[in-house]
This record gives C-alpha cells, sequence and structure tokens, in this order.
C-alpha cells in the first residue's frame, strides 16, 4: 500500500506559536469575561472556582505575559526565518484576488455557482484570522500593558487615554472572542469537513486530498515544480 503523500503546512515554531497563543487566548476569556461582567452569578461562580478574585486576576496576567511572549516570539520569527531559510513568503498578505474569492464564496454558498473558488496557500478565510489576531494584539496588548503600568505610561501620554483604555480592551475582547469561538472554530476545526477538529495544529503536515480541497492552486504549483525537476533530471543523465 502507497504512503499517503504529506505536505509541510506549519514548522515547529509556528506550531509553538500557535500553541501558545491559543492555550494563553481560552485562559484569557475563561478569567476576562467575569472581570467584565462582574455582576453575572456565573462570574462569580467562576471567580469562586479560581478560590478568590486576586488568584483568578494572578492568572489571567500570567496567561496575558505568555500571549504577549507568542507575539514577540511571531515577530521575531518572521524576520529571522526569511534570513536563514534565504526565502521570504508574502502569500499571508491580502490581494485582489481575496476580493474575488470572497464573492465567488457567496456565490457558491448560496448555490449561484457550481464549483467554490480555487485557493492559494491561504484562503481569505485564514487571511482574514490572521490579521485579525495581528491587529487585535496591537489593541489588547497595547491596552492591556497601559492598565497593567499606568505609572509608566502617564509620564508619556495623558490620564484619559490611560482610562480608555479598559473601554477598548474589554470590546476588543469581546470581538475577538466572537471571531475566534465562531468563525475560526467552524472554519478551522467544527466544519464537517474537520469536525471534531483539524489536527494540522500539532502534526504541521496536511494530506493530498486536504490540499487538492483547501489549496488545489498551491497543489497546481507544487506538481509543475516537481515535474520540471523530474525533467531537468532525466535532460542530466
Amino acid at each position: 500500500m502507497a504512503k499517503e503523500q504529506v505536505f509541510q503546512r506549519f514548522d515547529l515554531h509556528q506550531r509553538i506559536q500557535h500553541i501558545m497563543m491559543f492555550t494563553s487566548f481560552i485562559v484569557l476569556t475563561i478569567t476576562g469575561l467575569p472581570i467584565k461582567f462582574e455582576q453575572s452569578g456565573i462570574s462569580q461562580r467562576v471567580v469562586s472556582l479560581f478560590g478568590g478574585f486576586d488568584t483568578m486576576f494572578a492568572v489571567h496576567l500570567a496567561a496575558a505575559a505568555v500571549m504577549l511572549l507568542a507575539s514577540a516570539y511571531h515577530l521575531i520569527y518572521l524576520v529571522i526565518d526569511p534570513l536563514v531559510n534565504k526565502k521570504l513568503s508574502l502569500a499571508i498578505l491580502p490581494n485582489g484576488k481575496d476580493f474575488v474569492d470572497v464573492v465567488q464564496d457567496i456565490q457558491y454558498l448560496l448555490g449561484l455557482r457550481k464549483d467554490p473558488p480555487k485557493f492559494d496557500r491561504y484562503s481569505y478565510k485564514e487571511k482574514f484570522d490572521y490579521w485579525a489576531v495581528f491587529w487585535g494584539m496591537a489593541i489588547m496588548g497595547g491596552s492591556g500593558l497601559m492598565m497593567w503600568f499606568p505609572q509608566f505610561f502617564t509620564q508619556y501620554m495623558p490620564r484619559w487615554i490611560i482610562d480608555s483604555s479598559r473601554y477598548a480592551h474589554t470590546d476588543e475582547a469581546i470581538l475577538a472572542i466572537s471571531a475566534i469561538f465562531i468563525w475560526h472554530f467552524f472554519n478551522s476545526h467544527f466544519s464537517p469537513r474537520f469536525f471534531p477538529m483539524n489536527h494540522v495544529w500539532y502534526k504541521g503536515t496536511i494530506t493530498r486530498e486536504e490540499m487538492k480541497e483547501d489549496h488545489p492552486l498551491e497543489l497546481e504549483r507544487h506538481d509543475r515544480k516537481n515535474e520540471t525537476y523530474v525533467e531537468d533530471t532525466n535532460k542530466g543523465e
């Protein structure tokens, strides 16, 4: 029986960054919502599970530190990886095709189009996920640090900005929680194709069938490159 062909999707560094990000995000959600909705009965029960507010808040800050470390790790990775591998990929950047794909995908879902759009290395859904987190970290991380170290930040900015950071932090948190637990979880894990979970987050690889289904343009490019390599090898012989 032929061995199933697999393709590298995420390297070890990317998988570690993702694990750090989603574990800290889940802990921040569990410990952060009771702070925003402190009058809720559910919030009070969550606080009691941690043995009191102070303990829960300490866990919240620890998770925040992990998330900030994951973000710093990712930014450093974005600089070092192209230098080490001598290859710069801009595939995650939005382009005109993404907007066309959105329209075609909606048409497909409404039954107005026979076939879904063909995606390359990253679909518009994956790009949305990535840049939403990128944007969210700037807001969440920045506002969180202002609340964590107000004495430092008041030296460089007016007090009203520090006071506003709480609203920016909590409102962005609700937006992020909604996006992750509805949009991302369904597209990546709970859709019929992946339920109950997509294994790429820890394996780092996807099968040829998955590649053909989700990233056909990337697969076509890979096959063309492979054919060219075989032809060149044969000519050399």
